[in-house]
């Protein structure tokens, strides 16, 4: 089995790329910091390339696809377009190039290892592609509109295009994760509940691919909360997370 993965340097990837490795996946490693993807190839037990790639440049993206199949040797069985940041961003101090940059990252980085990795997978009538969203995109959260905006588009996506696809052989993932220990949280200041550590969800990712599944959520509380939150009346919504949203203004970085 061959898989394709971004953002593996660090956090989830790092984690889900040692997961598929010990359960014989072989691996093509995507991130821009190259160094720290040689040192992972070196530890994984099963086959792997590690190629340094900006995921929001397309012709880098296709390239990158061309290297790794040549290298393992065919086309992927499995594709996951993990690379993502997030830039905590209050409305009222609104900044363009942070959300550029975020949508850029999240939502058409996966969208350039789609097109890259579906016409393969087509062709052969087979295949996953898997896109790790997050819970925040399910409803709009305080100070995270465009973080919120990106992972919601992720989703969306996914969902319409595992429709299209269905005739073709090709299937689709979504992967909502909570709240997991990487350097993409650690700069949060408040308290995270329901904290996964990166081992643990990259296992349950790996679990939910195997069996199939068309929607991967964890952990399990924080996924019904914000299902739940998703039927809630905007007045009582807005009115219950106001406060918080309040405590992220800055008004002194409000733009004039």
């Amino acid at each position: 089995m061959r898989a394709i993965l971004t953002g593996a340097s660090s956090g989830i990837g790092h984690a889900l790329a040692r997961e598929l490795s010990r359960r014989g996946y072989e691996l093509a490693l995507l991130a821009r910091r190259g160094d720290l993807l040689d040192q992972l190839t070196k530890e994984l037990p099963a086959k792997s390339i590690a190629i340094a790639c900006d995921v929001t440049d397309l012709a880098a993206v296709r390239e990158a696809v061309r290297r790794a199949e040549e290298f393992l040797s065919g086309p992927f069985d499995l594709a996951i377009a993990n690379a993502g940041v997030g830039i905590p961003t209050h409305a009222a101090n609104f900044d363009i190039e942070d959300a550029e940059r975020t949508m850029r990252i999240n939502f058409f980085g996966m969208l350039y290892l789609f097109d890259a990795v579906i016409p393969s997978m087509i062709a052969q009538h087979s295949g996953r592609f898997v896109g790790v969203a997050s819970l925040a995109g399910l409803r709009g959260l305080p100070a995270s509109a465009i973080y919120s905006a990106s992972k919601s588009a992720m989703q969306t996506f996914l969902e319409s295009s595992r429709i299209d696809l269905a005739p073709s052989g090709v299937k689709i993932t979504i992967v909502n994760p909570g709240f997991v220990a990487t350097p993409l949280t650690e700069k949060n200041k408040f308290r995270m509940p329901f904290l996964m550590q990166s081992d643990h969800a990259a296992r349950v990712i790996a679990n939910g691919i195997e069996r199939g599944k068309r929607v991967v959520e964890f952990p399990r509380p924080l996924s019904w909360l914000m299902r739940f939150a998703r039927h809630v009346p905007d007045a009582l919504y807005d009115r219950a997370l106001g406060r918080w949203g309040k405590r992220k203004w800055d008004p002194g970085k409000v733009r004039r």
